[in-house]
């Protein structure tokens, strides 16, 4: 069948390969948009300088989304490309520590988001701080909805009429927020976190089967069961967009639906797999 299926591609760009190449594509158009992203908020977050930890935190995305990219490439060639060949010791190998060391960054991109909810569940007002303007001159930033302003003598009075003020990121950073801005920054840093422990879910779930399909298993209640559970999953991801929409960061809606096009090509992939597989048997 796959034979059939390569011939066909000879042919022509089926509608399914085409819907592949547009996936693809704009997911790497995602990632440069993330990387300046990253690089722009770095810009205010890492001005002073930080350890090596907190430059890694600080592109926590750029990481997060190389990995993410990485492993859907080795996905592809495993469900699509190369399912129907047995893996060379070599080959298995490569493509194995590529899934560790990314399954590693994405680790840390977990834990980068953890921390940070563990730190803002204990941020103190700053003394004796009770309007913007008192920090002119001091070399810091306000952020309200991920947007980071400098402060100057006009707009410490527009952006925020609070009388109490936090730090959001450890002072050597100076960045500062207010009382309501701290609200959304927590929503967001939670957001952040569930959604990446939720992508894990999935990928571990996909891993699952592939890994018993790999052995010709196709049907019955363990696949069953991880087909449910990858279906909960993915409809818990359309909340996280519906709250980037709700903040109007239109970008990470975007990202967050390519994504999961990306994953649905994938689980494309998979669902013809376990055909043939069925064919076969």
């Amino acid at each position: 069948m796959k034979a059939n299926l390569a011939t066909a591609h000879i042919s022509g760009l089926d509608l399914r390969q085409l819907i592949k190449l547009v996936v693809y594509s704009l997911l790497l158009i995602n990632f440069a948009l993330y990387v300046r992203d990253d690089w722009v908020i770095a810009s205010f977050t890492m001005r002073n300088g930080g350890s090596l930890i907190d430059w890694t935190r600080a592109f926590a995305t750029t990481l997060d989304e190389s990995a993410w990219i990485i492993l859907l490439l080795l996905f592809e060639l495993e469900t699509f490309i190369l399912s129907d060949q047995p893996l060379s010791r070599l080959r298995a190998f490569l493509m194995h520590g590529a899934r560790v060391i990314c399954y590693a960054v994405l680790a840390h991109t977990l834990y980068a988001y953890g921390n940070y909810v563990y730190e803002l569940s204990g941020v103190i007002p700053i003394v004796d701080i009770t309007s913007l303007c008192q920090l002119l001159g001091s070399d810091v930033s306000y952020a309200y909805n991920l947007l980071y302003t400098e402060l100057d003598a006009v707009n410490c009075l527009e952006l925020s009429t609070a009388s109490q003020f936090f730090y959001i990121d450890p002072p050597e950073f100076l960045i500062i927020n207010d009382a309501p801005g701290l609200v959304v920054e927590r929503q967001l840093a939670w957001i952040d976190l569930l959604e990446a422990a939720i992508w894990l879910l999935i990928l571990f779930t996909i891993e699952a089967v592939v890994w018993m399909q790999d052995r010709g298993v196709s049907a019955g209640a363990m696949i069953h069961g991880l087909n449910s559970a990858k279906t909960l999953l993915y409809g818990s991801l359309w909340l996280a967009i519906a709250y980037w929409i709700f903040r109007g960061h239109f970008m990470f809606a975007w990202d967050e639906f390519a994504w999961i096009a990306g994953f649905i090509v994938i689980e494309m992939n998979v669902v013809e797999w376990r055909q043939e597989i069925i064919d076969d048997q």
